[in-house]
């Protein structure tokens, strides 16, 4: 095998589906360089992963941090194109749509080295969403493409991706579940956060709806009313917590608002659930692997797969209430068999791959 891999990780669910992938080229005895670019820089958003996931510590952390998409991207560019240049790898892995995928992918490009994408093909056909310009744009520059799902695979081969450069492997995000599942414990999560038995939990950090503030109005009334159905376990970024803070949502009967939570505790309560109110993409595939209700506060999704597959449902603020009414009178759909090659073998079928073409192009 010839070369180094250099993988990029910028956010919280980026660490989530890197874990399986380090590890197992790890045992392949590949070559790797771990680069943080500080996209989330609060200690409760990025060390406690590294820690819990069993990452190695970053062998650089760029420490970009907030800003505009301009600023962000343009700041991850530059330093992104210095790390490239003085690890000259074989190859760079990035993981999902986030901006830190996005500018490693060029700044990769421009260099002249090839990128592999995982998570590849997802579509939302929404381009009013970064990420959907972000997954886009990294496609089109991408040599090797990790996808999680069949129709991904043909969202690729539509837009003209050759078919030897697309592999369908699974989803690595369902690896750290499947691995980590025996350490969730939802009696000792509803404990920690004075929860009653029943709870469902509420995550939302979309610019759709913690950045407009007329939709960051509708949201929190609605969640204010859902809270009289249940009682809400809500962890919020520091922006989205601001802004519902404002519109009436801290401080209402029901409500319990919390700080960012490290993975296993987070997905104790998600176990735990009756049911989930997300506008994540992550969570929605999470919740179709635990078997827990999803309701998605969004019109598209780039995960399909969660609607036929899972327990997911997409939903206006206004249809919030009478379909979580109708979640908590019924008993909830038990567990599918989940998409395919939702297995926990993901991150070792893309370290096939990557060792492979290394052997041929490192």
């Amino acid at each position: 095998m010839n070369g180094r891999v250099l993988h990029v990780v910028g956010t919280r669910p980026n660490f989530v589906k890197a874990a399986p992938v380090v590890a197992a080229l790890r045992t392949a005895g590949c070559e790797q360089v771990l680069v943080h670019t500080g996209q989330h820089y609060d200690e409760r958003m990025s060390d406690i992963f590294f820690r819990q996931l069993g990452l190695p510590r970053p062998d650089v952390d760029l420490g970009v941090g907030s800003g505009s998409h301009a600023r962000q991207t343009a700041e991850l560019l530059i330093a992104l194109e210095g790390e490239l240049t003085a690890r000259d790898p074989a190859l760079v892995l990035v993981y999902g749509d986030v901006n830190s995928t996005l500018a490693a992918a060029l700044a990769a490009a421009k260099l002249g080295i090839p990128v592999a994408h995982v998570e590849a093909g997802l579509r939302s056909f929404d381009m009013a969403m970064p990420e959907e310009v972000n997954r886009r744009l990294v496609d089109q520059l991408a040599d090797l493409h990790f996808a999680t799902s069949p129709e991904a695979v043909g969202h690729l081969a539509r837009e003209g991706v050759p078919a030897d450069r697309i592999h369908l492997v699974g989803n690595p995000m369902i690896d750290t579940l499947l691995t980590h599942l025996d350490h969730f414990d939802p009696a000792a999560a509803r404990a920690a956060h004075a929860l009653p038995e029943r709870y469902a939990v509420v995550t939302l950090h979309r610019p759709a709806n913690v950045d407009d503030p007329e939709a960051v109005r509708t949201a929190a009334h609605a969640l204010t009313e859902a809270a009289r159905l249940v009682d809400l376990a809500v962890p919020l970024h520091p922006r989205g917590r601001a802004a519902l803070g404002e519109a009436g949502l801290d401080g209402a009967p029901g409500v319990h608002i919390m700080d960012p939570l490290g993975y296993v505790e987070f997905m104790s309560l998600v176990k735990g659930a009756a049911a989930v109110i997300t506008d994540s993409g992550g969570v929605q595939e999470e919740t179709t692997v635990l078997g827990v209700p999803c309701l998605t506060l969004r019109t598209t999704t780039e995960r399909p797969v969660t609607l036929t597959h899972g327990t997911n449902r997409l939903i206006t603020p206004v249809e919030l209430v009478p379909a979580l009414r109708k979640l908590l009178d019924t008993d909830p759909r038990p567990p599918s068999e989940g998409p395919p090659l939702w297995d926990g073998g993901a991150g070792p079928r893309i370290a096939n791959v990557v060792t492979h073409w290394l052997d041929h192009h490192g």
